[in-house]
């Protein structure tokens, strides 16, 4: 029996795969995408129907000829790309590369990286959905269309190197719309009234608020209105009204989708959308863990589905009443509900193997992928859990025609708060209160107003922004990512502390696309051609036909675009450094390397400066300061601001701390095990000091 063929996209899924399958398969890896159109031209015939025209991508023609090679000496070939569009398009492509016929099954698709799912989607290949093909095909052209016939016109009017964006383009517009109206907001004043009573002198006081008066809901503009109520306030006793105590579920959250993943680990692991996918992409296609080899350790990551296979709950389920006992299960089995207009292709985020836990994997994994590895396995635990039972208390406490209200809450029983916690708006109010009775008169400690003035709409951060966009049907779930690194690389918008706050250029840029280009940046418009492409994806429409809708319009823009926007200049960023050259301040350009520093006297003085990251170090042979360069490689290195007089340089960022053992200079490490460390420089000594915050 001769040897099967599986190609997979990437080593690492290759490797994971090859484990399972056993000598009979030979798992080769096609580095993503073998065909796309070309770069140079815009490779679609407006014409003719908008087919594309693919070309091999450079640099793949060796692995192309390897694979060919590996294809005619198989019996069975089989396209295991990833279970989405854009996998069944790169498995189309190979399809084409390798002539393998159309009607040929030989597609296969799994959700999880495991042996089962591996060894059942052996046994059931299918042929390539050319459906899935013709709706990333539609993506792909209509991305390309719009690119490559509004960016020339932003080229010549603003600034060579710019682009314009389908999807791109609408979020571009979201982070400045939602710049203006914090700008154009106009805060209004208000003021709160808050108590702070006590039951006795022997009881610590707890803090209520004014709810409402003449039992309607109060609203309070000014200090005098303000002061005019604790006047009559300060006239009446505070009486205990009414004690309302209940026992409430808490219900766990629906494990993860891609766009609920982005979010919770940009909040409580400060991770990008971009190195969130990148982690996850790790943990899908395998890592070698001890004790278990190399496994993949979630399901599939681009998901906007919250759907759970049977057996997974099965397996959580028992391991929940091993580890936590019975009543931590739940007594029926939670179903979530996802949202409308989902493709629910795909379950949501799991961990593939439940048994294989957070602190078990720890020692096999770097810091940031037992981090996020650890919320996919705590969030889809907790939501195979039982409810959190909270008792809460509701104080309403009368002073004449004034009623004030204070909440209180305790845990009965955990529930899935035992693996993941979680808080809302509500449980912020939530106080320690005392034992109280029905007209108890409570002893007032203090009353104050305390002004407010309403506030803006928050800016956008990452996590907000994929929670728009999806909100809205912007996108799909591996675009979010790609959407936020593209605009930041373009310089449209830059990141400030947790912000995205739009750039003049992104201003403008965006002011040109929104007065020109009216329906590419249309939320509803866009929305519902993400819609004509599930369509597409179910065979209920034509992607010909949804392409043509899109570009008619836009042909019409483009040419009136052409004549009407006028040229642009974008003045440079000025500097306090000289040019030791000619003397005048040199100014921050963008190129596609990077931020440099140049000459303004161009073309006569062409002195240019690449821009360094400066420590707060002294360097360790002459005391001048230490800067962070990169090598022709790319790999980030510290050398000392005065080389060539001095030559300091070091592999490892230095620090002004002294080994206690040597004297020598300590230099910052990190350990997957134990995380960042010092370590001292000398080769002889190698004292470390660990628990450090470096």
């Amino acid at each position: 029996m001769g040897q099967n063929l599986v190609i997979v996209e990437s080593p690492a899924k290759a490797k994971t795969i090859g484990k399972y399958l056993g000598n009979n398969f030979v798992v080769e890896a096609s580095m993503g995408h073998v065909r796309d159109l070309p770069k140079s031209t815009l490779g679609v015939d407006v014409e003719d129907n908008y087919n594309p025209r693919y070309i091999t991508i450079r640099g793949k023609g060796e692995l192309l000829d390897k694979l060919r090679k590996r294809a005619k000496k198989s019996d069975k070939i089989f396209l295991a790309t990833d279970p989405d569009r854009e996998g069944e398009a790169i498995s189309w492509h190979l399809a084409k590369v390798l002539k393998i016929d159309e009607d040929k099954k030989c597609r296969i698709v799994f959700n999880e990286i495991t042996k089962n799912a591996i060894k059942s989607a052996i046994k059931k290949p299918r042929r390539v959905d050319l459906n899935l093909v013709d709706a990333q095909q539609a993506r792909r052209v209509l991305d390309r269309l719009v690119g490559y016939k509004i960016s020339p016109i932003l080229w010549r009017k603003v600034k060579w190197g710019l682009s314009a964006g389908r999807v791109q383009s609408v979020a571009l517009k979201m982070i400045c719309d939602r710049e203006k109206a914090i700008n154009d907001f106009k805060p209004e004043e208000y003021w709160s009234i808050e108590c702070l009573l006590s039951k006795n002198e022997k009881y610590k006081p707890f803090l209520v608020k004014l709810h409402s008066a003449n039992n309607k809901k109060i609203s309070i503009g000014t200090k005098e209105v303000a002061d005019n109520i604790i006047k009559e306030l300060e006239k009446e006793k505070f009486i205990v009204d009414n004690i309302k105590k209940s026992t409430k579920n808490k219900n766990p959250l629906a494990p993860f989708t891609t766009s609920t993943l982005q979010q919770d680990a940009y909040k409580r692991l400060n991770f990008s959308t971009k190195r969130t996918m990148s982690i996850a992409q790790i943990l899908y296609e395998g890592i070698e863990i001890k004790g278990h080899g190399t496994v993949g350790l979630i399901t599939y990551m681009r998901t906007d589905s919250v759907r759970i296979s049977e057996e997974a709950q099965n397996n959580a389920k028992e391991y929940i009443k091993s580890i936590f006992g019975e009543e931590f299960v739940p007594k029926t089995t939670r179903i979530f509900k996802g949202k409308k207009n989902i493709q629910d292709a795909h379950e949501a985020i799991r961990p593939t193997y439940i048994n294989i836990t957070p602190e078990e994997a720890r020692s096999s994994l770097k810091d940031d992928q037992f981090k996020l590895y650890s919320l996919i396995w705590n969030r889809f635990m907790a939501s195979q859990m039982a409810s959190c039972i909270v008792d809460t208390v509701t104080l309403i406490i009368k002073n004449g025609i004034y009623s004030f209200r204070a909440t209180g809450s305790s845990i009965k029983f955990p529930g899935f708060m035992k693996v993941y916690n979680y808080t809302s708006d509500e449980d912020d109010d939530d106080i320690k209160l005392p034992a109280l009775n029905a007209n108890d008169i409570l002893y007032k400690k203090e009353i104050k107003g305390n002004q407010h003035f309403t506030q803006p709409p928050a800016k956008f951060s990452e996590a907000s922004l994929v929670k728009t966009l999806e909100e809205n049907g912007i996108g799909r779930p591996s675009t979010y990512a790609p959407i936020i690194s593209t605009l930041l690389d373009r310089k449209y918008i830059e990141r400030e502390k947790k912000t995205l706050n739009p750039t003049e250029l992104g201003n403008i840029v965006n002011n040109i696309v929104s007065e020109y280009f009216k329906e590419i940046i249309d939320i509803e418009f866009t929305a519902e051609m993400e819609h004509k492409l599930d369509n597409v994806e179910e065979g209920k429409e034509n992607w010909n036909n949804v392409v043509d809708q899109f570009y008619k319009p836009l042909e019409v823009s483009i040419d009136i675009a052409e004549k009407e926007v006028s040229k642009i200049t974008i003045e440079d960023e000025v500097t306090d450094i000289k040019c030791d050259k000619c003397g005048k301040f040199m100014v921050i350009k963008h190129g596609r390397f990077g931020d440099f520093l140049a000459c303004p006297g161009y073309p006569e003085c062409k002195n240019t400066k690449p821009i360094v990251q400066e420590l707060d170090v002294a360097c360790p042979k002459c005391g001048g300061k230490i800067l962070v360069r990169k090598s022709k490689k790319g790999r980030k290195f510290f050398g000392c601001s005065n080389y060539p007089d001095c030559d300091f340089v070091s592999w490892f960022e230095p620090t002004n701390e002294k080994c206690n053992k040597c004297g020598s200079y300590m230099v910052k490490k990190y350990n997957k095990t134990k995380g960042n460390y010092l370590e001292c420089s000398n080769q002889e000594c190698k004292n470390k000091k660990f628990n450090e915050t470096t």
